[in-house]
């Protein structure tokens, strides 16, 4: 046997209105001072501990003598076999924080990183029987699978925005996350039902360079918005101008007035505009 397999138990009402039977028949032995009372009070202590409850969301795995016999799954009150092991099994989703670890991403920064689980028990026999113990195997498996997903890339990349990093690419690294997790915890009859990122960060050691490494890029980047929206401005103006022959300006004026546009339109701080009240040519 090596998949869970149904156990079919016997109605815990039914069994109960028989041992409340042998109850009432015993002390009707005893009454008539039959000896045979002996033998139903007997039978009463040895079919009560086979009474359990199984509350929604929950199994009850049947084992005899070290003999799995299979699991229960429906709700209820129950009676089997008093010699058979019950050990319950929790099929509700449970959630899984894992603490931040520190590792090294693709290029070798340190990070620290840490996911989050949501998980069920699906194979109650390969959650028993296949691993030691389930509920380390999901912490242990996603601790090496978080650690194997940050070797694989780069916390981010300032040179090629279009590669996919843990910073940017959210959506794919989790898929990839889940999917590591699905193949690792399966051996243990675990069901994935989400795995993602929950934290992640440059290490203390280098946070701050990067900090002033990832604003200096900012800078840049704006910077370059910036003039490139200016050059498309002043190009606009000149070409107006000229289309509508508002005024005539010969290359040197056109330099002026291309430079005074760009000193207005690239400045971070306000401009303080000089009016003109003289010729043109003043």
């Amino acid at each position: 046997m090596s998949k869970e397999k149904e156990f079919t138990p016997l109605s815990g009402y039914m069994m109960l209105g028989i041992v409340i039977f042998l109850v009432f028949l015993s002390i009707v032995l005893m009454a008539g001072h039959s000896p045979f009372y002996i033998l139903t009070l007997g039978a009463v202590f040895v079919l009560t501990p086979g009474f359990f409850f199984l509350n929604p969301n929950s199994s009850m795995v049947m084992v005899l003598f070290g003999d799995y016999q299979g699991t229960i799954k429906n709700n209820g009150f129950h009676w089997a076999n008093p010699l058979l092991t019950k050990k319950a099994v929790s099929l509700r989703a449970r959630n899984f924080d894992s603490d931040k670890i520190k590792v090294n991403d693709k290029v070798g920064n340190p990070i620290q990183i840490s996911v989050i689980l949501v998980w069920q028990v699906r194979d109650t026999f390969k959650a028993l029987f296949e691993v030691d113990n389930y509920e380390s195997f999901v912490k242990l498996q996603s601790d090496s699978a978080v650690r194997r997903l940050a070797g694989q890339y780069a916390y981010d990349n300032f040179d090629n925005e279009h590669e996919l990093t843990l910073r940017s690419g959210h959506d794919e690294i989790n898929q990839a996350l889940e999917e590591n997790l699905r193949n690792r915890l399966d051996i243990a009859g675990i069901h994935v039902i989400e795995a993602r990122i929950g934290s992640l960060a440059y290490a203390p050691e280098i946070a701050g360079a990067m900090l002033r490494r990832q604003q200096a890029s900012a800078v840049v980047s704006a910077r370059f918005k910036i003039v490139e929206g200016a050059v498309s401005m002043v190009q606009m103006a000149l070409d107006q101008l000229s289309k509508q022959q508002i005024v005539a300006l010969d290359e040197e004026r056109k330099a002026a007035m291309v430079s005074n546009l760009m000193v207005v339109l690239c400045s971070d701080k306000d401009v303080n505009p000089v009016v003109n009240t003289g010729t043109l040519n003043h």
